[in-house]
């Protein structure tokens, strides 16, 4: 984790140092006063419901060697401060602090940072990544959902001053927010997974999520052909997927800096990297051929379920080439890999019933790759799909969500239950009219009364997917019934 002085933190971020020793060491970084280690830096931030700055007080009394307000800081917080030998900083804006300390200890690494971005296989393909330059390298990934403008720099602090390869997970809500990331954490190569519908309540349209996902190239750079950590040297390179449809858009049309390489990975024939002979076995787990740029190929099989999981795999395996990952390890580093959970995740429930777990959130694709795995896997009850709605999708939110249930209808589950209000009865209307019976599809209002309806007609032979948005927080209907 990040070691700085007083005087460094408030050089390196412009916040003005108000009280205490400026040659005071700090150690590690936080953001709630609950978790505040002795000797380690606090910021406070100001949200909706609760302003962070209240809880300076805590977090001196915790032990911190260090808190950075928003605000005036008070008498009071001034006299315990100096009691307890913590430096008091105060900063105009949390947000901007935090990306430019990061971005300073990130210059301190010796240490090559990979960017994962895209609409939806973000996480997965983070990863597959961290599995394959783990089998090398010492590295250091996100953790969780901690990849926006807060937690992104948080995972770069966190990191280990021995990191070789930084693998950086980035997510955004706005235009803009992927190139803020991108100057702060410089990575010298970067994957776009796909650009999808999520967030296209905001952005508009899938052009505009497409320029979004690739401002990762604004703030790329080489790693030196020396490096430090002993990583390879490489220009700055850009890995997309050959089948998504707005990859000739970024290549072609985004005006790419001339440095970044083009690497196109999926199962298309052109493609650099590719995988071929896909199956599938009984539990969902994906085995393929593998053929990286180099010729090496191997079969690989995915300790993870669903098709989709290959695209994200060949990619992470097109750049994993690229810091000299072999194809031999590679499929080592494949069969043991875990994923963040969640996502797919195959479970029992207390009846004997076989649950997919893919509450971690959704989009119409992933909710459409769900529904093929529900479809694929052998069965001898019945299948069930408890759909919940799927946020951020603004205007378009009533004709995608009817585009995912005319798709439930296609894969014809026993049972749909549609989770939540007014998309919810677009997925179900749009599933009855394309021929689903009425009685076999339900629409619940909340979590508790799908749970309830569950829980009525789960037999030990089902097989039950269990999709949706976090807001619906359907991983509670999955420990219900587990």
């Amino acid at each position: 984790m990040f070691e700085f002085t007083v005087e460094t933190i408030a050089g390196a971020t412009g916040a003005s140092a108000v009280a205490g020793d400026p040659a005071r060491i700090c150690r590690g970084c936080f953001i709630d006063s609950r978790l505040v280690e002795r000797d380690s830096l606090f910021v406070a931030f100001s949200g909706e419901r609760v302003d962070g700055n209240d809880f300076a007080p805590q977090a001196v009394s915790a032990g911190a060697a260090a808190v950075v307000l928003t605000r005036t800081p008070e008498d009071t917080l001034l006299e315990q401060a100096e009691a307890a030998g913590c430096a008091v900083l105060v900063a105009d804006d949390a947000q901007e602090f935090l990306l430019r300390l990061a971005h300073a200890y990130r210059a301190e690494l010796a240490c090559t940072v990979v960017g994962v971005t895209g609409s939806i296989g973000k996480t997965t393909t983070k990863d597959f990544l961290a599995a394959l330059l783990g089998a090398r390298f010492r590295v250091w990934a996100t953790k969780g959902n901690y990849n926006n403008l807060i937690g992104l720099p948080l995972s770069i602090l966190s990191a280990p001053r021995d990191t070789q390869v930084l693998v950086l997970e980035m997510g955004m809500n706005a235009r803009g927010e992927i190139e803020r990331l991108a100057a702060c954490a410089e990575p010298s190569l970067a994957v776009i997974t796909k650009v999808g519908t999520s967030h296209i309540g905001m952005l508009g349209s899938r052009e505009n999520i497409a320029r979004a996902k690739a401002e990762i190239v604004s703030g790329m750079r080489p790693v030196p052909s020396r490096s430090e950590a002993g990583v390879p040297g490489t220009a700055p390179v850009l890995v997309l997927s050959g089948e998504d449809d707005f990859t000739p858009f970024i290549r072609d049309e985004f005006a790419l800096p001339a440095a970044v390489e083009v690497v196109l990975a999926g199962t298309g024939a052109d493609d650099e990297v590719r995988a071929s002979n896909i199956e599938l076995d009984v539990e969902g787990h994906p085995s393929f051929d593998l053929l990286l740029a180099s010729g090496e190929s191997a079969r690989i099989t995915l300790a993870v379920t669903g098709a989709q999981s290959v695209s994200n795999a060949v990619l992470a395996a097109a750049l994993a080439e690229r810091l000299g990952i072999d194809a031999a390890t590679m499929e080592a580093a494949f069969k043991r890999l875990a994923i963040t959970g969640r996502r797919q995740e195959l479970r029992r429930a207390a009846c004997g019933a076989r649950v997919i777990d893919d509450t971690y959130n959704a989009s119409p694709e992933s909710t459409a790759a769900a529904l093929d795995l529900l479809e694929m896997l052998p069965v001898s009850g019945r299948r069930i799909a408890v759909l919940g709605e799927i946020g951020e999708l603004g205007e378009e939110g009533p004709r995608l969500h009817a585009l995912v249930g005319s798709y439930a209808a296609a894969k014809k589950p026993d049972l749909l239950v549609c989770v939540g209000t007014a998309c919810a009865e677009e997925m179900a209307a749009a599933a009855r009219l394309m021929g689903m019976p009425a009685r076999s599809v339900a629409i619940a209002g909340d979590t508790e009364r799908a749970t309830e309806l569950v829980r009525q007609s789960l037999r030990s032979d089902d097989t039950l997917l269990v999709k949706g948005s976090r807001f619906l927080g359907l991983d509670r209907l999955v420990e219900e019934v587990c």
